[in-house]
């Protein structure tokens, strides 16, 4: 029990700091183009800006000889802390709350000598809960009529109570949190401690941690600092994008397959954009490598330390760009320094635990990624930007599906069947799926379904429509995410998926096969696809190309195939695997060898030993060939039964020819 229950409240504490970093970000994130405002008008007017400017500015006396007000202090004094405490308060209560808790902020924004940001996190929710609060008490007593004259008041008379509590009670405590946290920051630039903080930061950055930290101390006091000093160095202790930017380098030089080839698109995103997230996958690969950004977090923490560098206002995203328009006139050579020294460090070091680590078995970029979205509680971005990896995500309809492969007849078709049956098993039954070879393919489809190694040539048939790699025809968990995905679009529907009506007949057999809908032509035919001397409890093979022959000479001896195919069955796993998982493979001629089948037929061979199938174990291999789509019926079937487990051990177990037969549905009845 202890065992278990530690790791349980573990999980619990971090969501639960998740949940508050998440609810702090809610009320800083959306108003950072504020924040970006203020930072460019600081910086440009001024005394010491780019364009100085008196009366916008704030420095000097107008024409009267009254001192400038200028932009730059009412806005971050009054609008910016009034902002935070409206979108804090209208998470809570709606406008209603956001109305009270601004109201609420302004006693503590009067009450002290400081911006009052920790102040504004604090009010704007405590007004909106409360109000909600006051509301219930009444809710549904109203006489008709007075509900707009309860309203108004209510709402007036506790903003203005709230006012004075935050004036005379709030504002005081959190001045001396400000003061006190502001000295703690000070104290550790002079010791030269602060680079320290990376040893916390970077590690939370993966955890999603981070915004409790960020948003909740570090952006409130990097303002309070950049207000007083003209800069502050705490706006780029969690959004330097230089150590991100090393592992992502590192992993495009010694890093291996998906890693290795979606890490350069990946330092696009994460440089350029700004979407740290997207390298957490990496890290979450090699754990090891959260010492690589540490590393280089402390020397580009240090380097600012050193340069007396920072930024004038919150860098979000933390793009090279944000950061580089919200550097300080006389910083830029140290935030530029710190970027450079930061990812050469994280490289570096990373660049040596990766090479130290090669031998080893790559880890799965797409499970490292599920990983970190099941840490984050959501789907993150990272699932739709790192493509390569296959991810699933996209901002158009899905209603038509394509599965592709190389020859259109055998992959295909049984990864079409197993999505097909989770898509209708999830009751989207407007959804289409269909299989097809690359070949092809047009650009007519919403979402193309691919092996990984085939991307590329489908993306360039079907440039509209979203990719989505597996290597795992047969149990892979981006058929899952399909369906997450189709739930979510129906979700958002202004209409249920439910009343859309689909067409009463296929249009062709492929929509026939696609619908599950039985064409009398097309049965007649399956049912002889697979025969009984087509079947081999006992193959005789000990390798792929062994087993690829017997296969083939299955296919032939049914009167389905002639040498010319056989021979293309080898091609076929030249270029991609027919490995399906759950240990099955279905070697198929490639696209170019359909003229050498002159019938439909279907073989199964069953090994007492597993075959490596380029380095995938495989016990059950079957053999297809397909002529006018009449194999995609025990294709179907044959998905189905290696989709359950269950099933799959009646076939290790099968005496008897029949029993595999019946297995697959009966196929010959």
């Amino acid at each position: 029990m202890s065992t278990t229950a530690a790791p349980t409240r573990l999980h619990a504490a971090r969501a639960g700091v998740q949940k508050f970093g998440t609810f702090l970000s809610g009320m800083i994130m959306p108003n950072i183009g504020a924040f970006i405002a203020w930072g460019l008008i600081t910086a440009l007017f001024i005394k010491t800006g780019w364009l100085p400017v008196p009366a916008l500015g704030g420095f000097g006396n107008d024409a009267s000889g009254a001192p400038n007000i200028g932009l730059v202090g009412p806005m971050i004094t009054y609008l910016l802390p009034l902002l935070i405490a409206y979108t804090g308060g209208k998470a809570v209560y709606d406008v209603r709350g956001g109305v009270v808790g601004a109201i609420a902020t302004m006693g503590v924004i009067i009450g002290a000598g400081i911006p009052m940001f920790i102040g504004a996190m604090i009010m704007g929710p405590l007004g909106g809960w409360t109000m909600k609060k006051i509301d219930a008490i009444w809710d549904g007593k109203i006489r008709p009529g007075f509900e707009m004259l309860v309203n108004n008041f209510s709402a007036g008379i506790w903003g203005a109570v709230l006012a004075l509590f935050g004036f005379y009670a709030i504002s005081p405590v959190v001045q001396g949190i400000s003061t006190f946290a502001s000295s703690v920051v000070q104290f550790m630039v002079n010791a030269g401690i602060l680079p320290l903080t990376s040893i916390f930061i970077e590690p939370a950055k993966v955890l999603f941690l981070n915004n409790a930290v960020n948003h909740g101390v570090l952006t409130p006091l990097g303002i309070q600092q950049a207000a007083s000093q003209g800069k502050s160095i705490l706006f780029l202790l969690e959004a330097n994008p230089g150590p991100g930017l090393g592992v992502l380098l590192a992993y495009m030089f010694f890093g291996k397959g998906a890693a290795k080839a979606s890490a350069p698109g990946a330092a696009i995103i994460q440089f350029i954009g700004g979407i740290h997230e997207i390298y957490f996958p990496y890290i979450l690969m090699r754990p090891l490598l959260i010492l690589a950004t540490i590393g280089g977090g402390m020397t580009g923490i240090a380097t600012l330390a050193i340069t007396h560098s920072g930024l004038v206002a919150p860098s979000a995203p933390g793009s090279i760009i944000a950061v580089l328009a919200q550097t300080s006139r006389d910083s830029y050579v140290g935030v530029i320094l710190s970027v450079i020294l930061a990812c050469t460090v994280s490289f570096l070091i990373a660049s040596i635990i990766l090479r130290a680590s090669r031998n080893r078995e790559e880890g799965d970029l797409a499970a490292a990624t599920s990983h970190m979205e099941e840490m984050k509680g959501k789907k993150s971005m990272a699932s739709t930007l790192l493509r390569g990896a296959g991810g699933v995500a996209t901002a158009t309809e899905i209603k038509n599906i394509v599965f592709a492969c190389d020859a259109g007849m055998g992959s295909s078709a049984m990864g079409a069947s197993v999505l097909r049956n989770k898509i209708r098993a999830a009751g989207h039954k407007e959804v289409t799926v269909t299989n097809q070879s690359i070949a092809n393919l047009t650009d007519t489809y919403d979402m193309v379904v691919v092996h990984q190694d085939l991307a590329l040539r489908a993306e360039q048939k079907t440039p509209s429509a979203q990719i989505v790699t597996v290597d795992n025809f047969m149990g892979s968990p981006k058929y899952d995410e399909i369906v997450d995905l189709l739930n979510e679009q129906a979700a958002t529907e202004p209409y249920p998926f439910e009343g859309v009506v689909g067409k009463t007949e296929p249009a062709s057999d492929a929509e026939a096969a696609a619908a599950h809908v039985t064409v009398p032509h097309v049965h007649a035919e399956t049912k002889n696809v697979l025969r009984p001397q087509s079947v081999i409890l006992s193959g005789s093979a000990s390798d792929m190309a062994g087993a690829i022959d017997e296969a083939g000479r299955l296919l032939k001896a049914a009167g389905a195939v002639d040498d010319a195919y056989v021979a293309a069955m080898h091609e076929r796993e030249t270029s991609v695997s027919t490995f399906m998982g759950n240990g099955l493979a279905i070697p198929h001629g490639t696209n170019e060898a359909k003229p050498h089948i002159m019938a439909s037929a279907v073989t199964f061979v069953r090994y007492t030993e597993p075959i490596d199938w380029q380095g995938q174990s495989v016990k059950f291999v079957v053999g297809i060939a397909g002529k006018d789509k009449e194999h995609l019926g025990i294709l179907a079937k044959i998905a189905k039964v290696f989709g359950d487990r269950e099933q799959v051990a009646r076939l290790e177990a099968a005496q008897t020819v029949d029993e595999v037969l019946e297995i697959f549905g009966k196929v010959n009845a």
